[in-house]
């Protein structure tokens, strides 16, 4: 659902908390979606909304948020991505409800396709997207978290991978888990399924900041605008890249990583970067894929 605008992007960070008190009321009318999106400035926020559910990854809730990751994820207007939640959990994760034999097999398979794509379809979309967390990320809540490229966090906010304690591994959860943590912090948290605070998840890698709650708004944004700073197709290059050279060896990275660089240069803004910096002067991006 797309909520109508209410305040220009650009005049957030000096709004007082009043201004956000009227964003939650706005999507709190609309509770009966899964997903809220709104869009300004080319900041689009995607807010889980099943608190009395614990933001629970079902199906529906899955499908609601690829929909929203997807829709006009090209458009030149779309330049960063933020995805929060209503109530004190982020996510705890699939519902559990649909995963009982009840519901069977080619259900079950259609959770954890639907989910992988979700996880890597925030990889793969062409601008950054950043979690805003405040609360409890389990299981694939915690696998969301760490498949975005960003994520601001509070310090009340705790991550873990509890599923083998319901005997079920999160074996899923682990795909993202390993390649955001080193292996032995990914192995104790799958392994014993005990929470890691937001301290420690800072220190080892799943999470980019943490701050005060009343904080994480106003980081979160200025994340945010800083990346629209910046040449949308140079961010989009330069996120593909990154994504792409960490599935490869050394010297193939460093080949593919060399080969995006020229590629990177052959754009106008490109160019217009490197003249800007020669001219001491601010950049002005086309924000298009046009090539000088």
């Amino acid at each position: 659902m797309i909520l109508g605008g209410f305040y220009k992007m650009s005049n957030l960070l000096k709004c007082s908390g009043t201004s956000w008190r009227i964003l939650r009321r706005k999507m709190s009318a609309a509770s009966s979606s899964l997903t809220l999106r709104e869009q300004q400035d080319g900041i689009r926020r995607i807010v889980l909304n099943n608190p009395e559910k614990r933001n629970a990854l079902s199906l529906l809730m899955l499908e609601s948020l690829r929909e929203n990751l997807l829709t006009d994820s090209h458009s030149d207007d779309l330049r960063v991505i933020i995805i929060s939640a209503r109530g004190p959990v982020f996510s705890a994760g699939h519902d559990l409800k649909e995963l009982t034999t009840a519901q069977g097999r080619d259900y079950h398979s259609r959770v954890f396709q639907t989910c992988s794509e979700v996880m890597t379809l925030i990889q793969d979309i062409p601008v950054p997207v950043i979690a805003m967390v405040n609360g409890v990320a389990t299981a694939a809540g915690c696998q969301l978290v760490a498949s975005c490229d960003i994520a601001i966090v509070t310090d009340k906010s705790t991550f873990s991978t509890p599923g083998v304690n319901v005997g079920l591994f999160c074996s899923t959860p682990g795909v993202a888990l390993g390649r955001a943590v080193p292996r032995k912090v990914a192995m104790e948290m799958l392994l014993t399924g005990r929470p890691i605070s937001a301290r420690d998840a800072l220190l080892h890698g799943l999470v980019s900041k943490v701050v005060p709650e009343e904080q994480l708004e106003q980081e979160t944004l200025a994340m945010a605008h800083r990346v629209c700073e910046s040449s949308r197709p140079v961010v989009a290059l330069g996120k593909a890249v990154f994504h792409r050279q960490m599935t490869l060896g050394r010297d193939a990275a460093y080949a593919s990583a060399a080969a995006a660089m020229l590629e990177n240069l052959t754009l106008r803004d490109g160019q217009e970067g490197i003249r800007a910096f020669l001219e001491k002067r601010k950049p002005v991006w086309s924000n298009t894929d046009a090539v000088d």
